[in-house]
């Protein structure tokens, strides 16, 4: 039976089957976004129970029944700027993570979203066949199918032997140690990688260098971020869940993205984070 651990509201939920159990308290309260998509005002263990039972009902989470869908598209998702800056020619390869796969090489822009469309981040996962043979006829190369290994510095190995240039990558926050070993192999393989730090609300101080070092981060629930990253940035996406670009490569990755969007935006000079008491996770 497959086992997966993943993270919610900053709780670490480990999925057996269909059984789900929530290994530790949800660091966020409070969400935004949370409360806009699933309609909860308060979080606790309870909700992220419920929210991952939900996943795993309807959309086939984590099992052979996995949904493979663009669909719901967050604006300022990791998956959907990926998408636009493929189908723009920013990037040829994604190099992403999916529960039951582990580590996927994705050069399409409909397959990253799908794989990301309502993605928690990934501690932990092992091979679901059917998963992995659905990411393979969408064109994906999983990394190591006997394990479902979750390795981004090999994923980019990968990638450049196969001849790409122009690489996105996302790496949690949890992980952040990978950042600096993509950044050597980036030199080393002569590979313009792109770094998108995801899923932050667990880093602690120890992440911080690592964290900087990539192009663009989204601050989730997370003081490190705003705190200690998000002064560096050079662009700020986003007021309830900022993301921020931290290098000329991320600030082209968000205006890519918005040119493809059809709302009205303002844009404004300030000093960064700008942030708005109230509309943040708490």
């Amino acid at each position: 039976m497959s086992r997966h651990v993943v993270m919610c509201c900053g709780a670490r939920v480990e999925i057996v089957g269909t059984e789900v159990r929530v290994l530790d308290e949800p660091l966020t309260r409070r969400c935004p976004l949370q409360s806009m998509a699933y309609g909860y005002d308060e979080i606790d263990r309870d909700v992220v129970k419920r929210k991952m039972e939900m996943k795993i009902r309807k959309l086939g989470f984590a099992s052979k029944e996995r949904a493979f869908t663009t669909e719901p598209r967050v604006p300022y998702g990791a998956s959907e700027m990926i998408m636009s800056c493929l189908e723009e020619g920013v990037f040829d390869c994604a190099v992403t993570v999916c529960e039951g796969a582990g580590t996927v090489l994705a050069s399409t822009p409909e397959l990253v979203q799908m794989i990301g469309a309502f993605l928690s981040g990934v501690v932990e996962t092992t091979p679901v066949p059917e998963i992995i043979e659905k990411l393979k006829d969408g064109g994906g190369v999983v990394l190591d199918e006997s394990t479902a290994a979750i390795d981004q510095v090999r994923g980019v190995e990968l990638v450049a032997k196969r001849g790409y240039k122009r690489v996105a990558v996302t790496v949690a926050g949890f992980r952040s140690w990978e950042i600096p070993r993509i950044r050597e192999l980036e030199e080393r393989l002569k590979v313009d990688v792109t770094v998108f730090a995801v899923c932050t609300t667990r880093s602690g101080p120890e992440d911080a260098q690592n964290l900087l070092l990539s192009d663009l981060i989204w601050a989730c629930n997370s003081k490190v971020v705003r705190e200690r990253v998000a002064p560096r940035a050079l662009f700020q996406l986003g007021v309830a869940i900022p993301v921020f670009a931290l290098t000329d490569k991320g600030r082209r990755v968000i205006l890519t993205h918005l040119m493809k969007m059809k709302e009205p935006f303002v844009a404004f000079r300030t000093k960064l984070p700008y942030l708005v008491p109230g509309r943040l996770p708490e």
